[in-house]
């Protein structure tokens, strides 16, 4: 065994990047339950409870979570489906012997039953597991900041234990956070005053072939608010084929976990690996039987550390499954530490869509070898490069969160919630494809969430997308490329509007999408995205007044703001897409006073909440959408020598009428009323949304300085004091007492995430700093406390619901760091890929 004392191996000292309460971390007590979590608003939504830690592995990759209370339980490894389910035998385990006693616990608390299946038991009845906490006694604390995690065990063992888990998450690098990859450092230290030994475990279930839909219809139904979705059956539990197999490479020990192969290789097919370092102590057990009670692994583990050593490759049969472990062994003298890596990486390179229709991760651009990216056999090699880089990684890690987490004038849980709201990137569904001819670093996108299971809705990425901006920009440019290319595209099949059904209406049809429309989002994970777009049919997209307006200002925003610096070939690409784009919202312009008329069925972001006439959300932003292709196009003719001349002449017409009307109609002497044809009373948390994006990027304002502050004052008052006195955040919508027009309506009642945390940045960069703050605490507070983190919802309720969890807007935090003052790129999100 190997020995080490307070002279230990210079490669294997404590590191220091831990997050740690207290350090702009999320923490909650190891294993402690929540008495009273935030529950789903409607039973058909999705609701895993609040047993939710950080993902890991890279952005399109795939990611997996491992929760607060140690359990692996989150699995999105086929792009753009969802399932969650505990695996006990993925897990880790520790041995401790001081020569007189011993102890052995899986570093996890007690799996429950399964309660689909309870004649099958308690899981793994063999082992012991880890005490959970309770409000008497914490036995560790998880905490989390996004992409680094850390779980310190206390009280149990002698030994100090502790754990870092982190993924190579890095701004502006388009090559590593790409990477399926999760790297977990073990930190052992011996604080006693006799030697420990000790053996690390690591175990992990052959999953290959799992991730993929085995249903071949994949038929899409309304669900009770109206939303479509698709059927998804992966194949858990599926064995036949399995095969594992020891591994060694230089600087590497593992176990390679393989699978069927078809040729091509299919959806979720390919391999996995657990590895260490080579220079460690390790023993590998390529196989052992998880569906029984676990005596093999676990009764030669707990006498004194060891495991089966053995390399038997059998392959499984059906209902056969296995699973693969190595284990670390070490002596620490008094006082000695060890740092021991152990990696779990993954090679499941093909995403599959409709029939016929597949596309490569990104990261197989970097791993493939003379086979190919699509070959499925590189797990080994990403682990390796993660065993040789992983310090690397965690200081890189560490430089680019310093900025933010050395800005005291910050508050704490503004800090923690910057980092850790980004999880959405990885977890969120992200699709990122391999590069291609025009797709420089691959085409991107991210879920609205898992219950609207389309990507890139751009009504909700006009917020959410101010963190991928910020700190990978190139994937915000591929974006709005992809819609570039959408706006032209039609598509004239008819389908049923979900919302007519929710009103008693009856069958309802529209085109899918028509030319010159922006569409509504870049299509869904069972179709063909980034070709077949507008996939949701609980509106009429084409009718809606935001997504032209929505489009212009993120292209002028990705032009200004991006800290890779202005990219005039980007802005050159999107032009013809954002004329036309506007010359079409135009069209809704009924009575020809210059601004797009809302039509009375809900037709913009709040897709609930029917607006008549010219609408003071849609307005400003159509304002400030012309002022922003204004600027595109002087800047295209002053830099590019292209002749704008003719749009310049047509836009500036538009917006001198736009701006004689739109107070006109809509200031009611205080603040803009909703809309000018309803007569609906309410005072809208987002009314002034297009004046914000104005300010922001340095266009002329929608609106007067002082008119601005009245709005933003009523604001306040009515939907932030006056609603739950400011505990829960800004309601979308109430009169101007603080009540609600409707007692029962749905998004006037709700606590908008995404659009909380942008209307705070609305107040910072209107100098009202304190009521920013006061906004964002607020909602921090209710998604970090209530059970909710790592799966932040669109909206939630007065009374502890939520709706749509694990949503894009919620981004939106990144846009206080983008109004603040002397606000600084984030190191690296300048690189050029």
């Amino acid at each position: 065994m190997a020995r080490f004392g307070l002279s230990a191996l210079t490669s294997l000292l404590k590191g220091n990047g831990a997050p740690t309460a207290g350090s702009s971390s999320w923490s909650r007590p190891f294993g402690l339950g929540w008495e009273q979590p935030y529950t789903v608003r409607y039973a058909s939504n999705l609701d895993d409870g609040p047993n939710h830690g950080m993902p890991l592995g890279g952005f399109g990759a795939g990611c997996i979570g491992r929760a607060p209370d140690g359990s692996f339980n989150l699995w999105h490894l086929d792009g753009g489906e969802h399932w969650f389910g505990n695996l006990p035998d993925c897990q880790f385990a520790l041995f401790e012997s001081d020569g007189d006693q011993s102890r052995a616990h899986a570093l996890a608390v007690k799996p429950e039953v399964d309660a689909s299946r309870p004649a099958a038991g308690e899981p793994l009845s063999a082992w012991s597991w880890y005490p959970a906490s309770s409000d008497n006694q914490r036995t560790g604390t998880y905490a989390a900041r996004y992409p680094i995690s850390s779980t310190q065990y206390t009280g149990v063992f002698q030994a100090e234990v502790s754990c870092e888990a982190f993924s190579p998450i890095l701004p502006g690098d388009y090559q590593r956070t790409s990477y399926p990859v999760a790297v977990f450092v073990w930190t052992l230290t011996n604080p006693t005053n006799r030697p420990l030994d000790l053996s690390l475990l690591l175990s992990w279930r052959n999953t290959t072939g799992w991730f993929t839909n085995t249903d071949p219809t994949a038929a899409v139904t309304f669900r009770d608010d109206g939303s479509p979705e698709h059927n998804y059956v992966p194949a858990i539990g599926r064995s036949k084929g399995h095969r594992n197999t020891w591994v060694e490479q230089p600087g590497l020990k593992g176990v390679l976990l393989d699978g069927e192969r078809a040729t091509p290789l299919a959806e979720g097919q390919g391999q996995w690996c657990i590895a260490t370092a080579d220079h460690l102590e390790v023993q590998r057990c390529s196989r052992w039987d998880p569906s029984g009670s676990g005596a093999e692994l676990w009764e030669p583990f707990a006498r004194d550390g060891s495991i089966p050593d053995s390399n038997n490759d059998r392959r499984s049969g059906d209902s056969d499954p296995a699973s693969a472990a190595l284990a670390v062994k070490c002596c620490l003298e008094p006082g000695a530490s060890i740092e021991i890596p152990l990696v779990i990486s993954w090679d499941l390179p093909v995403t599959a869509f409709a029939t016929g229709s597949r596309a490569l991760r990104r990261y197989s651009d970097f791993f493939g070898g003379e086979a190919g990216g699509d070959s499925g056999t590189s797990a080994a090699a990403i682990a390796a490069e993660a065993l040789r880089d992983w310090r690397d990684w965690r200081s890189q890690i560490e430089a680019w969160q310093k900025p933010v987490l050395e800005r005291g004038d910050l508050p704490e849980p503004l800090r923690m919630a910057l980092f850790n709201e980004l999880y959405d990137l990885a977890s969120g569904g992200s699709l990122w494809t391999a590069a291609a001819a025009g797709d420089p670093v691959g085409q991107f996108g991210v879920l609205e969430c898992l219950d609207y299971a389309w990507y890139e809705s751009l009504d909700v990425r006009l917020y959410g997308s101010f963190a991928l901006l910020q700190l990978w920009p190139e994937l915000d440019k591929a974006v709005l490329r992809s819609f570039a290319r959408a706006i032209p595209a039609a598509d004239a099949t008819l389908r049923p509007i979900g919302w007519y059904f929710t009103q008693g209406k009856g069958r309802v049809e529209a085109a899918r999408k028509l030319a010159g429309a922006t569409p509504h989002d870049l299509g869904a994970p069972n179709e063909r995205p980034f070709e077949a777009t507008n996939y949701t049919a609980y509106q009429d997209c084409n009718l809606w007044k935001d997504l032209a307006s929505d489009y212009v200002l993120q292209v002028w925003r990705t032009y200004k703001l991006a800290p890779s610096g202005p990219d005039l070939g980007f802005l050159a690409e999107c032009w013809p897409a954002a004329v036309q784009a506007l010359t079409y919202l135009k069209t809704f312009d009924v009575n020809n006073d210059g601004l797009p008329d809302n039509g009375g069925a809900p037709d913009q972001t709040f897709d609930d909440w029917p607006l008549k006439g010219v609408s003071a959300y849609c307005g400003a932003l159509w304002i400030a959408a012309l002022e922003a292709g204004l600027a595109i196009a002087q800047q295209l003719q002053l830099e590019l020598g292209l002749d704008t001349s003719g749009e310049q002449r047509q836009l500036g017409g538009w917006l001198e009428q736009s701006r004689a009307n739109f107070d006109l109609l809509l200031w009611n002497g205080e603040f803009y009323k909703i809309d000018a044809e309803s007569g609906t009373p309410v005072v809208m948390a987002d009314q002034l949304c297009g004046d914000f994006y104005a300010r922001l990027l340095g266009l002329p304002a929608v609106v007067a300085d002082e008119r601005a502050s009245s709005a933003l004052k009523a604001i306040k008052e009515s939907c932030f004091e006056g609603f739950q006195g400011g505990r829960i955040g800004v309601a979308n919508g109430l009169r101007r007492d603080g009540t609600p027009l409707d007692p029962n309506g749905t998004h006037p009642l709700e606590v908008w995430t995404g659009i909380n945390f942008g209307l705070a940045a609305y107040y910072r960069l209107m100098g009202e700093t304190s009521t920013a703050f006061a906004i964002t605490g607020a909602v921090v507070e209710q998604v970090y406390s209530g059970g909710l983190q790592f799966r932040t919802p669109e909206a939630i309720t007065g009374v502890n619901t939520f709706r749509a969890c694990h949503y894009l807007r919620a981004m939106a935090i990144w846009a206080l760091w983008a109004t603040h003052t002397n606000w600084q790129a984030i190191p690296g999100a300048e690189r050029q890929p």
